[in-house]
């Protein structure tokens, strides 16, 4: 690599080129004018210096109509010189330059891009699919327009390298909820995934003002299996809430029996008692009652 291409600089927006436009149509009136009195003049007298005179408001008018352009606002135009960056004009509203410099219009409204979905291995290689949302728009017309090739293009490849980046740095989901992760932790990822992208835009002289995830799963080979270890955990979970309930019950059912002396029970019996107590509050299906009634002689 040469030292020239070491040491480029980036380019760098330069703002107050171009005039307004209004001023250079009052003239542009005038010569018109001009030229009316001239081919007057030229009918009644005959060719002479009417002519010469004539030829010349031509090209004067020529001249101020060339450097008009128009911009809407929150658009720009870059102004070049044979091929030699010189500016840039914002201010909207009918403007005018120079016939001989070039004019490049570029947009600098938000804009709304939604990625492909791409398959993206997850912290854990676990294959997922991801989907991006961002509202981006340019910052810097110079750096847009002569530092990248297709400045639109190539927000589209940064966003998917961005994607997958992100999409690696964390696991999908924690079930044990520990760790950020890709579904828990929306907000905090969609901000380091506008982060990255403002850093990889950068060269291009482009923002991203916000940005988030539209579709986030596993992919479809595991999508079944996940699904149901989902479900198992859940179930766990379900569990252990239950347990932990039914034991603070049965604690309470005895210390409230023994409490109020309603029934005097040994350590064999309580044993019982706790047992049935447990199948009872933790049981799926209803309890069948069995009565005991005893030997009849």
């Amino acid at each position: 690599m040469s030292p020239s291409e070491t040491n480029r600089q980036p380019s760098r927006e330069v703002t107050g080129v171009g005039a307004n436009g209004i001023a250079m149509l009052v003239l542009l009136l005038i010569d018109l004018i001009a030229m009316i009195g001239a081919a007057l003049t030229l009918i009644k007298d005959g060719p002479g210096i009417a002519l010469f005179g004539l030829i010349a408001l031509l090209f004067v008018f020529l001249f101020i109509l060339i450097g008009f352009y128009s911009l809407q606002p929150n658009e720009a135009a870059a102004i070049t010189l044979f091929g030699e960056y010189k500016g840039t004009d914002r201010a909207s509203g009918l403007r005018w330059t120079w016939p001989w410099m070039g004019k490049t219009k570029i947009s600098l409204r938000a804009n709304n891009l939604i990625s492909q979905q791409i398959k993206v291995n997850d912290q854990r290689g676990n294959p997922i699919e991801i989907a991006a949302q961002l509202v981006w728009r340019v910052t810097d017309s110079a750096q847009a327009l002569f530092d990248v090739d297709d400045y639109r293009a190539f927000v589209a490849a940064q966003v998917e390298v961005a994607v997958r980046t992100i999409g690696a740095r964390y696991p999908y989901d924690d079930f044990e909820h520990k760790e950020v992760t890709l579904r828990g932790d929306h907000d905090r990822v969609s901000a380091e995934l506008r982060t990255e992208l403002i850093d990889r835009l950068a060269v291009a002289g482009i923002t991203v003002d916000e940005c988030g995830f539209t579709h986030l799963a596993y992919a479809p080979e595991i999508a079944g299996a996940m699904l149901r270890r989902q479900q198992a955990a859940a179930v766990v979970a379900a569990r252990e809430t239950l347990v932990a309930g039914a034991v603070g019950m049965v604690e309470m059912a005895l210390a409230q029996l023994s409490a109020k002396q309603v029934v005097d029970l040994d350590d064999e019996r309580k044993a019982a008692m706790v047992s049935n107590l447990m199948v009872v509050l933790c049981g799926e299906r209803d309890t069948q009652p069995v009565l005991n009634a005893g030997t009849l002689y």
